[in-house]
């Protein structure tokens, strides 16, 4: 009888011991939100942004970034997952903290208001909880136990070839984000010569490289057995530069940057967001 008592009372603790701790997540969640995001939050790009970015592109965009955070939760989100349904879950709760962590924001700082049109103030609150919802997924490794608790299926599907080049993509995604609203994009790319933007490309490259697999930052790769310095720029690197590419291209397009644009001012622009989204796509194992 003892035995039973114990059972039924350690069934009916665990629900409220797991509630405590997605509460703390989510009081987590809130904290990266406005930490990740506050710089473009303060930023007068992206409020414009808000207003005139095309709605079906926003839309898009807000799909795929609630994508981007269904897998990442896969690699660590508010508690560890053991199935899609619960990396769902996170992920909308980690928007649902973006967009109210961005909605109290930008209403402190007197930019959103309930009088203002709702199309208005839908755009401002959703194009800004994309960083903020990135923040919000990244909090527990950034301010919780990060890796101490991280299951072995986790740490797994991180180690993996798949998990490392999806972890690329979304710093990549994150960082170039973070760039790609201001002007200072267009105008370095169209001051540059061709001269430096191939020397750009070379630096974004041997960047890329040296921060996954050389300088020693906490969570770098480990070079897989049989890997020499060539099979590594090939199989890592490279792919790496192409995804930092195709974000920088997507979230160009996104924001209207290639509208009438010339080739030249396209490829420009490219070959600069690129450079933070290899940063970013680097980095990427030391915030997720």
């Amino acid at each position: 009888m003892p035995i039973t008592v114990l059972t039924r009372a350690m069934t009916t603790a665990r629900p409220v011991t797991s509630n405590r701790d997605y509460a703390i997540g989510i009081a987590r969640a809130f904290g990266g939100a406005i930490i990740f995001g506050l710089p473009l939050l303060m930023t007068m790009e992206m409020w414009s942004l808000g207003l005139s970015i095309h709605p079906l592109r926003m839309v898009l965009f807000v799909v795929l970034n609630f994508g981007v955070l269904v897998v990442l939760s896969r690699f660590g989100g508010f508690e560890p997952t053991s199935s899609l349904g619960e990396d769902v879950l996170d992920a909308l709760g980690a928007y649902a903290v973006g967009i109210v962590a961005s909605a109290l924001v930008l209403g402190l700082f007197g930019l959103v208001s309930l009088n203002m049109p709702l199309a208005e103030l839908a755009g401002m609150i959703a194009v800004q909880s994309i960083p903020t919802s990135f923040g919000a997924m990244l909090a527990r490794k950034q301010l919780g136990d990060g890796d101490s608790d991280k299951t072995q299926e986790q740490q797994a599907r991180s180690d993996g070839y798949a998990g490392q080049l999806f972890l690329m993509l979304a710093g990549a995604l994150f960082l170039a984000f973070n760039v790609a609203p201001t002007e200072e994009v267009v105008l370095i790319g169209f001051k540059m010569t061709p001269w430096h933007s191939l020397a750009l490309i070379s630096a974004s490259l041997l960047i890329l490289h040296a921060f996954v697999f050389a300088v020693g930052f906490p969570g770098q790769e480990q070079a897989p057995a049989g890997y020499g310095p060539v099979r590594l720029f090939l199989a890592y690197t490279v792919p790496g530069y192409g995804i930092a590419l195709l974000v920088s291209l997507y979230i160009l397009w996104t924001f209207g940057r290639l509208d009438g644009a010339a080739f030249e001012t396209v490829a420009g622009s490219l070959a600069v967001l690129a450079f933070p989204a290899c940063i970013g796509a680097a980095i990427a194992r030391l915030v997720v």
